[in-house]
């Protein structure tokens, strides 16, 4: 049997085409808005990472698309095509007097891709013209485009739905765009309700029927998005558009990080620029971040549970062997194993997650029973640690008896004021002692408890460990472990931070909320001033 782990394309194969519309379509969903630092900083990290075509906007519609473009031109891009995006003119304009067409050329790009109308249901009813206004429309405006010395992009709106409404027609708008000079042919799942088999059907007879490369553009409506796009590349697309994580509109477009994936480890075809693959989990979670969007930690290939192992036989059988419940290796799209620590994963998990410091660890070693011990005692109590490496980390050391305080707390005072302006205001004043007994009382304001505290916890700990000001919350989570107490349930709060170099984990679980929330704050803060004590130790440094 072969293993497709790690297919990779030789000189013989076809190149699939990659068009990332994040920038566009993926604007489009609903709480994403990227800024014009963010989208020129995604260009450029598109750009190295291998995309072909990089559509940037509606240089006609909005402000933020213009000055975007004009930005964009001052970028020397080595690779990647930069593409404006509109549509076929207007029925009641010329070409050369249609504003949508002369912001397309305004651009300045080598390339536009613009959009038409291949059902012939939104050719009469929805743009109220004849069905050959219609074509006419399409081949005039990409020969105009063409005439000026721009390569056209033709995407057919509608496609798979023109096709099951009136095949022969939907093929005469392909037509049209290639009458009027358009290099490539996308065919556009718009409403995302088709269904693959239709699509590879289809796919195949445009492939047979035209010369002019065929490409695929699939919405996520029905869940198949990613499906689609990879059975068109198998019945002959030759160019493949997506956003990636799937941003778009309402359920939004086929995940790119996962068909390009797919495309050089499946398909064993080539796209991107080589030895770029292994970049796509940074970019896809660089993505995430310019969106401010919390990263789909569920995604294939780019999610941190992507290669995450918990049930007990999956963890010991990764470890033995990681072919035996991973498809392919993480490390070559950029990402990594994980074995999380639960009360599913068993000792050894334990062991993994703790052999390269403590290699003296196997599954029956005291060490490790003691861990799993404390362990399951405290999942008892709801605490949870796939998400909080670094408490379960402390938690470990103290049950081998190796952990040793990093300071000690004296005591700390919340006061929360509410004024008659409505606006609130928290103070809180703590103490705590370093091991060679030096104390340090202080207080801090914050927007509210758990930040008051965050903040004179940190201000008192800085004058023993300076490295902590490179410490941040990066987010703060509750979850309510048992409703039905109402106001009395315990709560379980996760944090997680970061010193630009790290990121980790801590949680706290209390019927307070502020003492779950200053456990998990204390777990940070130990966490980060241990770890780079051992790494001073052994002469690695902070980073």
């Amino acid at each position: 049997m072969q293993d497709d782990r790690a297919i990779q394309p030789d000189a013989s194969t076809r190149r699939i085409e990659i068009y990332d519309t994040t920038l566009r379509d993926g604007s489009q969903a609903e709480g994403i808005a990227f800024s014009v630092e963010g989208k020129l900083h995604l260009l450029q990290e598109f750009d190295r990472l291998g995309i072909d075509f990089v559509e940037g906007g509606f240089p006609f519609s909005n402000p933020r698309d213009v000055e975007f473009y004009q930005r964009a031109k001052l970028i020397e891009l080595q690779h990647a095509k930069l593409v404006p995006f509109g549509s076929t003119r207007r029925k009641d304009r010329a070409p050369e007097d249609d504003p949508n067409l002369l912001a397309l050329l305004e651009a300045g790009c080598g390339y536009a891709t613009i959009v038409g109308k291949t059902w012939d249901l939104h050719a009469r009813e929805i743009l109220g013209i004849s069905l050959e206004t219609n074509l006419e429309l399409i081949r005039s405006s990409a020969e105009f485009l063409t005439s000026h010395g721009v390569q056209v992009i033709y995407d057919a709106e509608h496609f798979f739905d023109g096709l099951r409404a009136n095949l022969e027609y939907a093929m005469e708008t392909l037509g049209a765009a290639v009458a009027g000079g358009a290099t490539r042919l996308i065919l556009c799942d718009t409403n995302g309700g088709t269904m693959p088999g239709t699509v590879a059907e289809a796919v195949r007879s445009a492939v047979e029927r035209f010369p002019t490369p065929i490409g695929i553009h699939t919405h996520n409506d029905a869940g198949v998005a990613v499906a689609n796009a990879v059975v068109a590349i198998e019945a002959g697309a030759s160019h493949a558009q997506g956003t990636f994580n799937g941003y778009g509109e309402r359920c939004g477009n086929a995940n790119l990080s996962t068909i390009i994936a797919n495309v050089r480890l499946k398909l064993g075809l080539d796209c991107l620029v080589d030895g770029q693959l292994g970049r796509l989990t940074t970019v896809s979670r660089l993505v995430s971040e310019l969106a401010n969007q919390a990263h789909d930690e569920r995604q294939a290939y780019v999610g941190r549970s992507a290669f995450a192992h918990k049930g007990g036989l999956h963890a010991d059988a990764a470890r033995k062997n990681p072919i035996s419940y991973e498809h392919v290796q993480p490390e070559l799209v950029g990402n990594n194993r994980r074995i999380l620590i639960s009360d599913q994963a068993g000792r050894s998990a334990i062991v993994e997650r703790l052999e390269k410091e403590y290699p003296h660890l196997d599954k029956g070693s005291p060490d490790t029973q003691a861990i799993y011990d404390r362990l399951k005692e405290a999942e008892n109590l709801g605490y949870e640690f796939e998400a909080a490496d670094a408490s379960f980390y402390l938690l470990a050391q103290k049950a081998m008896r190796r952990y040793e305080a990093a300071f000690d707390l004296h005591g700390f005072r919340l006061i929360i004021e509410k004024f008659r302006d409505h606006s609130m205001r928290a103070e809180a004043t703590i103490k705590v002692r370093e091991p060679n007994g030096l104390e340090e009382h202080t207080a801090a304001e914050g927007d509210g408890p758990v930040n008051a505290l965050d903040n004179a916890l940190r201000k008192a700990l800085e004058v023993f460990y300076p490295n902590l000001r490179e410490v941040s919350l990066t987010d703060f989570n509750v979850r309510v472990l048992d409703s039905k107490v109402s106001t009395a349930a315990r709560v379980r709060v996760l944090i997680e931070s970061t010193d630009g170099h790290e990121t980790w984990g801590t949680v706290g679980v209390s019927e307070n909320i502020i003492q779950a929330a200053w456990e998990a704050l204390v777990d940070s803060f130990e966490y980060k001033i241990i770890r780079d004590l051992k790494r001073r130790q052994n002469g690695t440094g902070n980073a």
